[in-house]
């Protein structure tokens, strides 16, 4: 899995550490010698650095259309013809938003601080393209300066050069391979109807089992019931889950939290983090709660719903991502208006709403 980045060099790397600060420190001397109001990229070893896909960003599917009916060069074309239209927000744009909220607070209480949200822009579409993108990130005052543009190839061998802490595609192809590679990564979804977000706050949701914890739990519910299920997560209450895909994720939030806590901003915390889980509290709930505390870290709001649908509660919560690794719960958050995210991990993906899913036979 992806790991939250340490911000100190060993003895083996000091010597590349050293050279690379020394990088840095003549990039920054140049950056503030240039007259500009925006503030500058922070270094990326400090960041946490979010790679979203052009087409999360925006909304591209008129575009597509294009490029799936007439072809590459049609839709190089349509693009530079039409690149001084901004195009449309899409499912990942409140996200960025918020996330840029969060950097405009960390800044007014640490002036010279590193630790932000980096945001780059990670796509498989060429360069003469981005022109169009970049004037749509200008036309919405988004602070995206760093651009991957791979001219069609897949841009996930970038992700750790980038040193990606999360990666957002509509491309559930590319998010299966970021996982495999110990990258965060999801697919997103646009909400079948449009939700009143806080403009204030990132919210973030995130499932339990096969999210933030491995699926070992799962397994057992799958494999064995429910009655076993909790009788597993009984006996081992005070054994720690092991790590899920997003737990990094989780980390990296938990560490910018704290800085706002060293303020005295607990109560007016611009992040704000939710577990939202099918687990029953009584029966299966410690064990949760135990391995985030081993892990050290908080998390704002636990909710355990027994298996009640998930899609009424995020209503309420209204987050700027919801991540699961059940499409039907998928399905049922963004019916409701919620972005939802999936997580390819796990068993679950073997099956649909407790069903096993026929799998394709195995050619010989």
């Amino acid at each position: 899995m992806s790991e939250i980045k340490n911000n100190e060099a060993s003895p083996a790397n000091a010597g590349g550490a050293s050279g690379a600060e020394k990088d840095w420190a003549e990039a920054k001397a140049a950056f503030d010698n240039l007259k500009s109001k925006k503030p500058r990229p922070p270094k990326p070893h400090t960041a946490v650095t979010i790679a979203v896909s052009s087409r999360t960003l925006f909304n591209m599917v008129e575009e597509r259309k294009v490029w799936e009916q007439e072809g590459l060069e049609r839709y190089v074309s349509y693009q530079q013809e039409h690149e001084d239209q901004p195009l449309k927000p899409g499912a990942a744009f409140p996200f960025v938003k918020a996330l840029m909220t969060v950097n405009t607070r960390l800044r007014e209480l640490y002036p010279e601080g590193e630790e932000l949200f980096d945001i780059v822009l990670m796509t498989n579409n060429h360069a003469q393209v981005g022109v169009r993108l970049i004037n749509s990130i200008n036309h919405y005052d988004l602070l995206i300066e760093r651009f991957c543009m791979t001219g069609g190839k897949s841009p996930i061998g970038y992700l750790k050069a980038y040193m990606t802490n999360l990666y957002l595609s509509k491309d559930s192809d590319k998010v299966q391979e970021a996982i495999e590679a110990g990258i965060a990564a999801a697919t997103m979804f646009t909400p079948d109807m449009e939700t009143e977000l806080s403009e204030t706050q990132l919210r973030v949701a995130f499932d339990g089992d096969a999210v933030l914890f491995s699926d070992e739990s799962e397994i057992i519910v799958k494999q064995h019931g429910l009655d076993t299920f909790f009788e597993h997560e009984r006996k081992n209450e005070n054994t720690p889950l092991a790590q899920g895909p997003l737990k990094c994720f989780l980390e990296a939030l938990g560490k910018l939290q704290k800085k706002f806590y060293a303020k005295n901003e607990r109560l007016n915390c611009p992040i704000r983090t939710y577990l939202v889980t099918a687990r029953s509290a009584a029966s299966s709930g410690a064990r949760v709660l135990k391995t985030l505390r081993s892990w050290g870290l908080e998390i704002d709001e636990a909710l355990f719903l027994a298996g009640a649908p998930k899609g009424p509660l995020l209503q309420k919560i209204r987050p700027h991502i919801f991540f699961d690794d059940q499409m039907f719960h998928i399905e049922g958050a963004k019916e409701l208006g919620t972005i939802a995210a999936h997580v390819p991990y796990g068993i679950g993906q073997k099956y649909h709403k407790g069903k096993l899913i026929e799998q394709p036979a195995k050619k010989s």
